[in-house]
């Protein structure tokens, strides 16, 4: 099995070089990550300038871009052949809900989706990442789901894993994504030049959390995994909006 793994912390972060390792085990591997944090990229290409992609020590590919340049790049270009599938992460911290839309985490397996590859992102759900061995455990079983049952059409899906050693988990649980608060109000300072900046304030807390959500499932122990699609459409307006185009 051929396996693309990419994520958005960096291909010096630890998750990337855990899973790398893992998935090793049971396909040929090839890493080509972004060479610094690119967190909250969403699915952005670089379309104002060339990349450059190196080779670090390890074998890894490294792209001055985005989560989505690199697969986008290793499957249409840097790769002398199609994956059979992407695997993003391991983040270090959680994407559920809203948090997906921003994600670079996910935006790279998104990008597979796209280009008809079967993608999974993992986050360990959790900023103190106490144990990633488990996202990684949680990851390979899911690879080798795939590799020995393929789904019959190309899958995107979303896997947060709590924080727990493996022997705490409570199993899986497939989930739809929960909502949150709005984001807390952004956090005003002054730099040394005496300018006005600001940074960004953290997510609000989660709103719609009850049980089948990815919130729910992650705070009571079990892996979340959920089905995205890419289909902005909003179909319960669609006839809402013809009238109102009418008027």
């Amino acid at each position: 099995m051929r396996i693309l793994v990419s994520n958005d912390d960096g291909y010096f972060a630890p998750g990337i070089t855990l899973l790398a390792e893992r998935l090793g085990a049971i396909g040929e591997v090839t890493v080509v990550a972004p060479e610094r944090d690119r967190s909250g990229a969403s699915n952005s290409l670089t379309l104002d300038r060339p990349l450059s992609v190196r080779r670090a020590a390890n074998g890894y590919w490294f792209v001055n871009g985005t989560p989505t340049d690199c697969v986008h790049l290793a499957v249409t270009g840097l790769l002398d052949h199609l994956p059979d599938c992407v695997v993003s992460g391991i983040n270090h911290g959680a994407n559920m809900g809203d948090d997906t839309i921003y994600s670079g985490t996910v935006a790279a397996a998104t990008e597979g989706y796209l280009l008809g590859i079967p993608s999974i992102a993992v986050s360990l759900a959790s900023r103190s990442g106490s144990h990633f061995e488990t996202a990684a455990a949680v990851a390979l079983r899911m690879v080798e789901r795939l590799a020995r049952e393929p789904v019959p059409q190309p899958v995107l899906l979303n896997v947060n894993v709590p924080d727990v050693g493996p022997d705490a988990l409570r199993g899986e649980e497939v989930t739809r994504l929960g909502r949150r608060h709005k984001a807390e109000p952004v956090v005003k300072l002054q730099t040394p030049r005496g300018e006005t900046a600001y940074w960004i304030g953290p997510a609000g807390d989660a709103q719609d959390a009850g049980p089948g959500t990815d919130f729910h499932a992650v705070s009571s122990g079990r892996v979340s995994v959920t089905p995205l699609q890419v289909d902005l459409t909003h179909h319960g307006q669609l006839e809402l909006v013809r009238r109102w185009m009418r008027r």
